[in-house]
């Protein structure tokens, strides 16, 4: 195994990592925002209400949210086959196309969701 085989798999779980290290980073960053704005609104002595604590924590979700995520799943899954197309290999395609089935599944999922979710 020559030092260029070590180094493609070990580039994509670093990638995979500062992806997800910056992913964890935003969402914190996000939730002391919040929690910073609610303490100065009652250090200000604003009243806020229950209703109105529950809607910063736990926004409603959008009607649109699983249409939007089973678009990019679904477009995802046509991007993993059109680079195994592209690449012109017989040995890469079928992989690809493998691979393409679980954001494919993923989108499918969120589209039926969408279609068959309840709709308040």
């Amino acid at each position: 195994m020559g030092p260029h085989e070590v180094w493609v798999p070990l580039s994509m779980f670093i990638g995979l990592s500062v992806v997800l290290s910056l992913w964890v980073g935003f969402r914190y960053k996000a939730k002391r925002d919040l929690q910073v704005t609610i303490r100065t609104a009652i250090e200000k002595g604003q009243g806020l209400s229950p209703e109105l604590i529950e809607n910063l924590v736990n926004p409603p979700a959008s009607p649109q949210r699983d249409l939007r995520r089973g678009v990019i799943g679904v477009l995802l899954a046509v991007a993993f086959v059109l680079f195994g197309i592209i690449l012109g290999e017989e040995d890469a395609v079928r992989p690809l196309v493998g691979t393409a089935m679980f954001p494919l599944s993923i989108g499918i999922g969120f589209l039926l969701m969408h279609r068959f979710g309840r709709s308040t």
